[in-house]
């Protein structure tokens, strides 16, 4: 079992994340480079300040414009919108691992012979017409799927059957408009090869052990415990979840990490063991202030960020307004090896300002001139990354 000290266990995430010393990402080809070692980052449609996956991008490629991740998704098809850890963004490669899933879809759908009539019209329309999103596709027909979603020949049909051949795998994602999504047939925009492979893995605990290596490499260091980690692991209970890190332990896939003053083992893939070493080695690493995306990769277990970091955070999007302690969209603040905070920052695009409303500093944060230098140079980045010329400030905590 390795040893490391709290210290060293926040410099390897870090410096696994590219979040700490210098950019290990850069540009377009960095972030299909990121985009495979993590495997799959997390998607989320709201968009204050940038969306989801781009905000875990700008914090760690150099250089990072959303058009570097638009042009990857719907021009180059290097990358796929896909369910994963919820909705996600995966490499297009991994496309073939997920068929079970999509026939689990088809064999639903079998159920409900009615449905293919309503199908057939979607497949025709877009056969002849191209991409389309909901709004765009009239269908006629009536259907009531398991007596909660009514289809009516209105514009829930029409998302609710887009939505089911989407998850068949007849059709993706051809490109995103604002929250709009618009499809297209899959076998137009996926090689032949990736797109009719069979299952990889038809034994599910193959599978599961292919899963659950993806996340630990997704997030650095996991525990085998309850986690958001394994979201979306169909069939991944304490059971079976014991006997994945039972056997890939066995095969030396990770390794078992202790971290002073933790009760649990910490677990990190094996090709992870030279960045093991070079943290052992207590090199000092060039300080970086970045905003980090509230469903980060690096976030997916706030449970253990707490234990590592001492900085507990709770995304409250959700949380109604007045049980909110901090606000509806705030970003976790990142300087060197600690979080010192979190921020609210608001994208007013039309005016082209980056509203910082509020800044809520951790306990014990002083504000010397070299974290306010860094601060301003990380809000000025993230004006950028933002399309905005002008930045407020509002308040300070």
């Amino acid at each position: 079992m390795i040893q490391l000290t709290n210290r060293q266990a926040r410099q390897f995430l870090l410096l696994k994340h590219g979040l700490l010393g210098k950019y290990k990402f850069n540009g377009k080809q960095g972030v299909l480079d990121f985009a495979r070692q993590v495997n799959c980052i997390q998607y989320d449609p709201i968009d204050v300040c940038g969306k989801n996956a781009e905000l875990v991008l700008q914090s760690r490629i150099k250089g990072f414009t959303k058009g570097m991740l638009y042009e990857l998704l719907y021009e180059d098809r290097s990358l796929v919108d896909y369910p994963d850890k919820n909705l996600a963004i995966i490499p297009v490669e991994d496309w073939p691992y997920f068929e079970r899933y999509r026939q689990a879809a088809r064999r639903n759908a079998e159920r409900y012979p009615e449905m293919e009539v309503l199908t057939a019209q979607a497949r025709a329309h877009i056969q002849k017409h191209g991409a389309l999103s909901s709004n765009d596709l009239k269908l006629n027909g009536d259907f009531s799927w398991q007596s909660v979603i009514h289809w009516s020949g209105g514009n829930n049909s029409s998302r609710s059957v887009l939505e089911q051949m989407y998850s068949t795998g007849e059709l993706i994602i051809h490109h995103k408009k604002g929250k709009r999504k618009y499809y297209d047939i899959a076998k137009k925009h996926i090689q032949p090869n990736l797109l009719n492979a069979s299952e990889p893995l038809e034994d599910e605990l193959e599978h599961h052990k292919w899963r659950v290596l993806r996340r630990i490499s997704s997030v650095g260091l996991l525990w085998n415990r309850a986690s958001d980690a394994w979201l979306n692991i169909w069939g991944l209970k304490a059971a079976q979840r014991n006997e994945v890190f039972r056997q890939l332990l066995q095969e030396s896939s990770i390794v078992a990490v202790a971290v002073e003053q933790m009760k649990d083992t910490l677990y990190c893939v094996a090709e992870d063991l030279p960045l093991i070493e070079a943290v052992l080695q207590n090199q000092e690493q060039k300080l970086r202030c970045e905003l980090i995306a509230p469903l980060d990769n690096f976030m997916w277990d706030r449970k253990l960020i707490n234990k590592v970091f001492d900085f507990d955070y709770t995304w409250e999007i959700y949380t109604p307004a007045i049980k909110r302690k901090f606000g509806y969209y705030v970003l976790p603040l990142l300087y060197g090896e600690s979080f010192i905070g979190r921020a609210e920052i608001i994208a007013d695009r039309k005016t082209g300002t980056l509203i910082v409303k509020n800044i809520w500093y951790e306990n014990g944060v002083k504000q010397t001139t070299l974290l306010q230098t860094a601060l301003s140079s990380c809000f000025q980045r993230f004006a950028l990354f933002n399309g905005c010329e002008t930045i407020t400030t509002e308040s300070k905590n």
